[in-house]
Order: structure tokens, then sequence, then C-alpha cells
């Protein structure tokens, strides 16, 4: 037989593993709305659609609960910790001032939520001090994309996935300080040509834009910072010089790992290694699709579902990536991309120029990038 465990040292070892915080909530017989805190919430089974929660055995309020017909687990931002801490008093007018709205099947949807999902009880188990209380889901959704309310070791908090705008990093700075050094030729380049130029790093999985001049015609060019995940086609110039360890896992954030899609990938790096540069044509539909992606990801936290959704859009813009330069055609750009040479111990970086004029000639592209070139060459072998 196993010793006693110490009840204080159960919970605060169990205390380490975060949890989520819902809401769960039900309408008595008058429609006025009730409903407890649950950190103990869990997806059980997809067929059929069974979730889990695991209140109290002594909870007054769970015994209300119990008596509904169905209930709403509504899972909590992290913006909604005074709510929760509202809803998890005693108080019998805990609900006022609580914006919601009947479910499908008459239970409370809480404004803010991340998401709800409403069920019918199909079982209440005992186990010890608590039930295990299994629900029968009937209707779900997300309804607002953001980061949920975290319980951990007592305190409420949330989860910090990387930002879009840059956190101070050994590497960044050094890049920082190499891009200043060809600042002066960066700004002639842009005027030269009327075209915004920008100095990119690569830190990790990510392009930093660390320098940036704008003559060109776009004007909402990204801030100093800013970061945009290097997702195939985007970024081959960085993995020039990469192994094929680094180069199998940038193929591998595509969305799609096949066979198929690792030759495409494959075969538009070999293009930019023997180029030596990347172009990306301009299609608005494509590109405007890629933007709306990359907002949404920022303005959501980077959440995985977000990500997902940039990935796919950047593999769209695979068959704009690297169009052959015939003698007499016309080119609408989006980008071009050379690698700078950098020192071993220095991120990869690269001089990117975007805010093109339209229907430009083969030989006006050919004189951008021997411009971008020959600025690349500049950068001196120490920062």
């Amino acid at each position: 037989m196993p010793g006693s465990i110490d009840a204080t040292l159960f919970r605060e070892t169990l205390g380490h593993y975060p949890t989520g915080v819902a809401v769960v909530t039900t309408a008595t017989d008058d429609g006025t709305p009730d409903g407890m805190v649950v950190g103990t919430f869990s997806s059980v089974s997809l067929d059929p659609p069974l979730i889990a929660f695991y209140p109290a055995s002594n909870s007054r309020t769970f015994a209300r609960l119990r008596t509904a017909s169905a209930f709403c687990v509504n899972v909590l931002a992290s913006d909604q910790e005074p709510l929760c801490r509202q809803i998890a008093t005693r108080r019998e007018d805990k609900f006022d001032g609580v914006g919601w709205r009947a479910g499908p099947l008459g239970s409370p949807i809480l404004e803010g939520a991340v998401s709800w999902i409403e069920c019918t009880f199909e079982e209440v188990r005992e186990a010890g001090d608590h039930f295990i209380v299994l629900g029968r889901v009937h209707g779900l959704t997300v309804e607002r994309s953001t980061l949920p309310l975290l319980f951990f070791q007592g305190g409420y908090g949330r989860f910090s996935p990387g930002s879009f705008v840059a956190a101070p990093d050994p590497e960044l700075i050094q890049a920082a300080h190499l891009a200043e050094t060809i600042r002066a030729q960066v700004e002639e380049l842009s005027t030269e040509f009327s075209v915004n130029c920008s100095v990119l790093a690569r830190i990790r999985d990510d392009a930093v834009q660390v320098l940036a001049t704008n003559q060109g015609s776009a004007s909402d060019s990204p801030p100093l910072g800013h970061r945009q995940p290097v997702i195939p086609p985007m970024g081959a110039v960085f993995m020039v010089d990469e192994g094929p360890a680094a180069v199998d896992e940038w193929l591998r954030r595509a969305p799609d790992d096949s066979r198929e899609s690792r030759e495409l990938y494959s075969a538009l790096l070999d293009r930019v290694r023997e180029r030596g540069y990347s172009l990306l044509a301009t299609e608005p539909h494509l590109l405007e699709r890629h933007r709306a992606a990359l907002s949404a990801f920022e303005q959501s936290d980077r959440l995985p579902s977000q990500e997902r959704a940039v990935r796919q859009a950047t593999a769209k813009l695979a068959e704009l990536f690297c169009p052959d330069l015939v003698p007499g055609r016309s080119y609408d750009l989006a980008s071009i991309v050379v690698l700078i040479p950098t020192k071993a111990d220095l991120p990869p970086m690269a001089l990117r120029m975007t805010g093109l004029p339209g229907a430009a000639s083969t030989a006006q592209v050919e004189s951008w990038i021997d411009g971008l070139k020959r600025v690349a060459r500049s950068v001196p072998s120490t920062p």
C-alpha cells in the first residue's frame, strides 16, 4: 500500500501543470443564468463527440447545474480574468453586468469568450472528492480567435508566443549594427531608383527587418523589428549557403510536406542559388490574401491556427516566385531579394527592394538586381 499523499504537496506538484479556464453555464427554469468556473476541462471523444469537466462533489453550484437539461462550456480569453473572478464568487448576483446570449439549447454563451461548447449531460461519475461529468456535444464554435486564460501555480495568466515585433536578441543586435554600416549605400539605392529598400536578418524561423529606407510607391512598409515567418518559398535566399539540415527544416515549414512540394521548393531554391537573387511577381489577389493572413497572425498573437493560414497563403506565392527574365518582356514585381555575404558568426542577412514601378523592362529589372548586388558586396567583413 502506498503511503498517504500530503494535500499541500499534491496541489503544489499538480499546480506546475497549466490548465485552461472555462465557465460552465446553465439557465434556470425562469431563464436566469447560473454557472461555475472550472480549470479541469478536456476533450474526451470525437465519435461520439464528448467532453468532460470535474467539479468538486460538494459544490453547491454544480448541484444546481446538474438539474438543468443542458450546459455550455465557455473558454475564457486572457483578458477575461475579472469576469472569471466575478463568476467564481458565491454571490447570487455574480452574473450582474455580464453579457451573454442563449445558445441553441438555451445555455448562456458569454460575450468575449474564445469559444463555446454546448452539451447535454451524458454521464456523471463519482471520482473521490470530485465528479467526472461527461457531456455530449450538440453545438460549438470559435467566437474570438485570441489567447486563452490560463491557471498556473495558483494564479491566472496567458501564454506568450513570439511577437511580430522583435525582442532584444544578441544576433539581432549584431545584424542591426552591420546594417548601419551600409545605411548610406541603401539610402542612395532607394533614392536612385525611387524604390523601398530594407535589410533583413533571419533570426531562427523569422525574417526581421533591421533597416529600411522608403522612396518607392508603397507607403505601408512594415516597421523596424517587424518579423515575418520564413516559410517556403519565401526566405529562399537565406537558405543559399545553408547545409542539408537547415534546408530540410525550411522545407518542413511548408503546409504540404509531400515529395511533390519538396521537389518544387528545392527547385526554386536551386534557381535562387544559380541566379543569386529571388524575384516575386505581383498578383494582387494572392498578395492581398498573404498580407491579410500576416495581419491576422499578428493581431491574434501568432496563434497556431493563424500560422497555418499564413503557411497556406505563403504557399500560394510559389507560382509567382522567381519568374524567368526574358528580353523584350515587361514585369510587375512585388520584391527583389539578394543575399548579403556575412561572417559565419552572424545571422544570414539579405537586402530587399519593394515599391517597384510596374511594367518594368527586363533591362530595368536587371539594373535593380545589379544595384542590390553592388550594395550587398559593400558590406564590410566585420561590423
